[in-house]
């Protein structure tokens, strides 16, 4: 079963698809079923700053301090969320970017970033 937000990868291509709509079958791709995405937080966190945090109510960055945006190592997106899970906002990021992104009028409270090296992460909260 998948639930709605959640995030998946295939192992063979690299594809990664959220769920909008929960649904009882599997994911497949490239005839295999897709990878679970476990998001990881602080705890997970040793040298590399990878949890994405509000750095006031216009304005979220992933860590505390900025990460890395270089080819071999950067973030490829940005993800914030409202609290009632109605509203998405997601800036995709080039490596010439600075991994920040500016959020709309909406309130926001959880916040998902893909590092393409460490995978999914979640902050806010």
């Amino acid at each position: 079963m998948t639930n709605c937000l959640d995030f998946y990868r295939c192992d063979i291509c690299g594809n990664i698809v959220q769920v909008l709509h929960s649904g009882e079958g599997d994911l497949v791709c490239c005839g295999q079923p897709m990878i679970y995405l476990q998001p990881q937080t602080t705890a997970d966190e040793k040298k590399e700053k990878h949890v994405p945090v509000f750095i006031n109510e216009n304005l979220v960055q992933v860590g505390t301090e900025l990460h890395p945006m270089i080819k071999e190592h950067h973030i490829e997106f940005i993800e914030a969320v409202s609290p009632d899970r109605k509203n998405i906002q997601i800036k995709f990021l080039d490596i010439e970017q600075l991994p920040q992104m500016n959020l709309n009028q909406v309130e926001y409270n959880k916040l998902f970033e893909y590092c393409n090296l460490h995978g999914l992460w979640v902050g806010g909260e």
